[in-house]
Order: structure tokens, then sequence, then C-alpha cells
């Protein structure tokens, strides 16, 4: 009777094991937690550097590219940079002009819980994605990298991070990098409405996304959080606050920072005609140029899978 009952209790406890399911899954079956999505306008002689340097990450990552309607070919040069390197990838065509759409575009196909934002003339480190996910598993619902030069010395590095760390102390609730360098909680990043031409249609879409995501959490900087964007001149006056607006936005408070963007900020950008679209603007191009024009009216995709 004992030997009957022994031999039955074995055959349930293996019946159990056979069936339990495991609380996690062994680390090779995880799914990747991460996307990139990197909106670009005729960015064909840079591109490549910056996937190559996303190539390189230390954390798997999904990667969405969003083509703003470029007309130098960069679309087909950064998928034949992906296919080279081996990304898992996905094409998106965006002929409406601007960043906000692009990044609105790309962002409303990611699946992940992390998303980074990163532009098409920067080089990140291999542990970019890595550091922000600290930040991130941190309880912060965003955060912003440093910038650096991509030659900068440790020296260099130690600066960057003592002047974030100190922008951050006195203004913790402001943006203090740009769009190259930022990484959401996807959640969070939908609660408050993601990039919406709608909502705001302007330059600085980089610091008005933050504005936005400060209300739901927290966000971080890190001085080992870091990326260099390109050398190339990017202090285009036309899309720059003024000085005046710069320290509005400092001093606005609380409600006070709605006001700032959507009442005193939207009306004087509306007012020098510095809508999205305007970051697309390089020395050789004008606005009125109809080669800049997109050539469908109607946004297509490719997915592609190395």
């Amino acid at each position: 009777m004992a030997a009957r009952r022994l031999a039955l209790l074995t055959a349930t406890l293996c019946f159990d094991r056979l069936h339990a399911v495991p609380i996690d899954p062994p680390p090779a079956q995880h799914a990747s937690r991460w996307t990139v999505v990197v909106p670009f306008f005729n960015e064909c002689a840079l591109i490549g550097s910056t996937l190559a340097s996303l190539a390189a990450q230390d954390v798997p990552f999904h990667l969405i590219l969003v083509d703003n309607g470029s007309t130098d070919g960069g679309g087909a040069v950064a998928a034949a940079v992906c296919r080279q390197r081996g990304m898992a990838f996905t094409l998106l065509v965006e002929p409406r002009p601007g960043k906000i759409n692009a990044l609105a575009a790309g962002i409303a196909q990611v699946r992940t819980g992390y998303v980074a934002t990163c532009d098409a003339d920067t080089l990140y480190p291999p542990d970019y994605l890595r550091q922000a996910g600290h930040l991130l598993d941190g309880g912060a619902v965003a955060a912003g990298a440093c910038f650096v030069p991509a030659d900068a010395t440790a020296r260099d590095h130690r600066c960057a991070a003592r002047r974030i760390a100190c922008a951050a102390a006195v203004f913790p609730r402001q943006c203090h990098t740009g769009g190259a360098g930022q990484v959401f909680r996807a959640d969070a990043l939908h609660q408050v409405g993601q990039f919406d031409p709608q909502r705001w249609g302007y330059v600085l879409e980089d610091h008005e996304i933050m504005h936005r995501v400060a209300r739901v959490g927290r966000i971080a900087y890190a001085g080992a959080f870091r990326c260099a964007p390109s050398s190339r001149d990017r202090d285009r006056a036309s899309i720059r606050w003024t000085l005046i607006e710069r320290l509005a936005y400092h001093f606005a408070m609380g409600s006070g920072r709605d006001w700032f963007f959507y009442t005193f900020l939207a009306r004087r950008l509306a007012a020098r005609q510095l809508t999205s679209d305007r970051i697309r603007e390089r020395p050789f191009q004008g606005s009125s140029d109809a080669s800049l024009q997109p050539r469908s009216t109607v946004a297509t995709s490719e997915r592609l899978a190395a």
C-alpha cells in the first residue's frame, strides 16, 4: 500500500513538472524590448555611419526607418546598409513633410516597451540602449543623452556629464537634450498622445514632447548615457528660439508651462512660419524648390527582416 502511494505521488509530481508554466522564459526566448525610430530626409551621406553605430549595440532592438520624402536615394542606401549589417528593420515612407509627421508614423508602429528616437546624422556608442535601459528601469518615463563630439576625450565626457547633471538638478522637469538623444517608455509616450502635428506642428518638438511626458513621470539624465551628433553646422538660426523665448521656458513653472508652449511659443513660431518642415531645409535647398515635394500623397511601407 505504501509503495502504491509512493508511485502515485511520484507520478503526480512528474505530471506537475511537465505542465508547469515558467515565470520567466530562458534569456534566448526574450523578445527585444527596444525599438529605435530614425526619421530622415536627404541624409544619404551620413545615415550609413549612423546605422553602423546602431548595428553595434550590445542589446537587441527593432529598427524603424522613416524616409520623409528623400530625393537623394537615402531610403535605398539605408535599406542596403541594414541588410549588409544583418539588422531587422522596417522601412516606412512618410511623404508629408516635417519631422513630426515622420516621428508620428514611426512611433505608431512601435510594439515594444521602450523606444528611442535617433537622428540620421548622429553616432551612438555600443552601450547607448543599455545605458538608456538602466535609466528607464530605474523608474523614469523618459531620458536624455549628453551630446559629446565623436572624438571626445575622457575630460570632455566628464565636463558634459557635469553640465547635464547641473542643468537637471536646477530644472528637473525640462528638456536638456535634443531629439537625437531621447528615449521613452512607450506606454508613457502613447499616454500623452505621442508626436502629433495637430497638437504641435512646429520646430522644437523635442522640448514640447518632453514637456508632455514630464506630466506622467520623471525625466532622467546621466553622464554615461551619451551620443555624438554630426559636427556639421547645426546652428540654423531660422529654426531656433530666441533668448526671450528660452528665458520664458526656464522660468515657466507648473501650469504656466502649458501657457508657454501652446499660447506664447506657438504664436511666436507661427508668426515666423517655423513649422516642423523647416527642419528639412539645407543651405542649398529652398523651401519652394519643387524637387523637394513628395512624389506621392499616400504613405507606403516596406517591411524587411534581415
